[in-house]
């Protein structure tokens, strides 16, 4: 049999400088192993103590588990690093890259709350708003009460304390932060349904969850439950109620939405405030427009850009404000032509559609009860 290479004693390993340069029978090498010829080619990483000998090692070779970069990927502090490089994998590469934001502060601040870390920062220099892949998924479901922990799924927030304490401080606004998977939600149903095709949609700067007190949802969701109890929707893969979102555009007299204002107004003609604080209220019905194409009815729409003609300001404003409301439209009727002598929906039906044609260019919701729907966003967005 052959036998085995030697280890030269000449001289020490040129990157341990502990154990003998390695001897393959032939030639000596400048290190003691595959492990320390490594660690030479990339210096950010460490190497781990080993039981082998330095012959086993240079003959058999090395584990990548044997090579551990100097702490922590980058981006979700969990995983060691790919030796040379500043993330574990590429799913962390690509994580990080694709939760930047250009023109950031390469020293910002992580917005995971209670969290003071550096953002993580880009080679272009651009940095993301969270330090980790953990904190990115805790901002993007953050509680909208308590803005501490991560919110239930299906709910806008952690616990019933939260939900409870949200209701019960009702009605008022609480801002969605941007990035939140809420914000990113109602922003994209805003995008896709501007459909007016000579303008495109304006950039949303804000949104807000409208928090209705509890004695308004129960009304509502005594109603849906009505309506769902004749209609069956769940059975026929739909919502409770054939519950949906739609839009409503509408008179702002103060600066609710803006920066820095949440609070209500006084005013009793400030349609916003009025809608956000106590809902839709079908004895006002007409003092705008003095008619409805489909009766006495409160009018909603699955277009933004048709709610957007009837948002305005009567103050001074870089924003204009809409709102995203959910609605029972259990079975609808569909119109074409207007009936302007409607005062509920026809025999049978829960609600009217009105669709694009005849005498409309877009479609328009209507339902004849205060009831059936409810403010639930309110979206501020470049005027």
């Amino acid at each position: 049999m052959a036998t085995p290479p030697a280890s030269s004693s000449s001289s020490p390993c040129d990157h341990c400088h502990l154990k003998p340069k390695y001897h393959d029978g032939i030639k000596t090498h400048s290190y003691c192993s595959k492990t320390c010829a490594a660690g030479a080619k990339f210096p950010n990483t460490q190497q781990k103590t080993s039981t082998s000998t330095s012959q086993s090692q240079g003959h058999h070779g090395h584990h990548r588990g044997n090579i551990t970069p100097t702490g922590n990927c980058d981006f979700c502090h969990n995983r060691p690093k790919y030796p040379g490089h500043p993330f574990c994998s590429k799913a962390c590469a690509k994580n990080a890259s694709s939760s930047s934001h250009t023109g950031g502060n390469p020293k910002g601040t992580c917005q995971a709350p209670g969290c003071l870390k550096p953002t993580h920062v880009n080679k272009d220099g651009t940095c993301g708003d969270y330090c980790s892949l953990s904190h990115k998924t805790l901002g993007e479901t953050l509680c909208l009460m308590c803005l501490k922990a991560a919110k239930q799924t299906n709910s806008h927030f952690c616990s019933k304390a939260c939900a409870d304490g949200a209701e019960m401080k009702g009605p008022m606004i609480l801002e969605v932060p941007v990035g939140h998977v809420t914000f990113r939600d109602v922003t994209d149903q805003f995008k896709s349904s501007w459909r007016h095709t000579n303008t495109k949609p304006p950039l949303v700067k804000r949104i807000y969850k409208i928090v209705s007190p509890q004695s308004s949802l129960s009304a509502y969701n005594a109603y849906k439950s009505t309506v769902e109890s004749r209609g069956q929707f769940l059975l026929a893969g739909r919502s409770a109620g054939n519950e949906n979102r739609r839009w409503h555009g509408t008179k702002r007299e103060c600066n609710l939405g803006d920066k820095g204002f949440m609070g209500f107004c006084g005013s009793g003609t400030c349609s916003l405030c009025c809608i956000v604080k106590t809902s839709f209220d079908l004895s006002l019905f007409g003092k705008k427009t003095g008619w409805g194409r489909f009766g006495k009815g409160i009018y909603t729409s699955s277009t933004s850009s048709k709610s957007n003609d009837y948002s305005t300001n009567e103050c001074r404003s870089p924003l204009k404000a809409i709102l995203l409301n959910k609605v029972v439209v259990g079975k609808g009727c569909k119109l074409t032509q207007d009936n302007v002598s409607l005062t509920c929906p026809p025999q049978g039906y829960d609600s009217v559609l009105a669709e694009k044609g005849g005498s409309l260019n877009y479609d328009e919701l209507v339902v004849y009860t205060n009831d059936a729907i409810r403010p639930s966003f309110l979206v501020m967005y470049e005027a």
